[in-house]
Formats: C-alpha cells, structure tokens, sequence
C-alpha cells in the first residue's frame, strides 16, 4: 500500500464501492471521471483503483479491455465479479517482490487509463516485459 500512495498525484482514501478496510486510490488532478468506464466508482469521485484489506491482498482496477483480457490469458486477473463495462478487473495478490512490481506497474497503468494518459502504452509495455519474465500471480507453488 506504501508504494502505492507514494505515487505522484493520488491521494489515499475510502473506498466508495468497497468494505471500509479497503483503500481507495483518488487522483488530485481529476475530480471528475473522464468516462464511467474509467473508475469503479461511476459517477462518484473518480476511483481508478482500491486495495483490499490485509486479509485480502486483492486489488480491484480499470483497464481497457483488451488490456485486462490479456491480464486475465496470463493469469494475472480475472474480470471483476460486478464490473459492469468490462474494464473492471480484479488483479490477484502479490506473493513476492517480483509480483509486487508487477501489480505496482499494474495500477500505474490504471491511473493513467483514468487520467486519459498519452503514456498509457509506454507503461503497458514496461509492465508487459516484467509480466512475461516471471511466473503468473494466479500460479500455485506447483505451477498449477
């Protein structure tokens, strides 16, 4: 959660759509959804992202779709269970370093989607090369 917050431009706070142990990620320069597809809190304060609680290490997304398909084909994540324009994704824990930089790269990638970011791709294709160097988050010890 540390690194998250320490990320320029967002601010943490309370989840509007999540139970109160989960962390909302907002931005300080956009106080207004571009699109209802770029926040899991349409029509609210914009809320690109939320970290789950410490008993759940989950996080909650938005991404583009095609984006969040190929997440899902690399066993990273899974479509967000009450996500209603198919850019809401739920991004699976992080069990090491390696993991945790993904996901860190991951919300990056989020809060740009959210911000209408031109740097989108670059970070897409940051975060890409670190996810096919390693294992997939949703992988057991046995690779299963």
């Amino acid at each position: 959660m540390a690194a998250t917050f320490e990320m320029d431009g967002v601010v943490e706070g309370h989840s509007q759509v999540s139970p109160p142990s989960s962390r909302a990620v907002f931005l300080t320069d956009l106080l207004k959804e571009r699109s209802a597809e770029t926040s899991l809190a349409p029509g609210r304060r914009p809320e690109p992202v939320h970290l789950h609680g410490v008993h759940d290490t989950s996080i909650h997304l938005v991404l583009p779709a095609d984006r969040g398909d190929q997440l899902v084909e690399l066993g990273w994540a899974e479509p967000h269970q009450h996500g209603d324009f198919g850019t809401e994704w739920m991004v699976y824990g992080p069990r090491n370093r390696h993991e945790l930089e993904v996901i860190l790269g991951l919300i990056a990638e989020s809060i740009a989607f959210a911000r209408g970011d031109s740097c989108l791709d670059g970070q897409r294709d940051a975060v890409q090369n670190v996810v096919l160097a390693g294992d997939h988050v949703g992988q057991d010890a046995t690779g299963a």
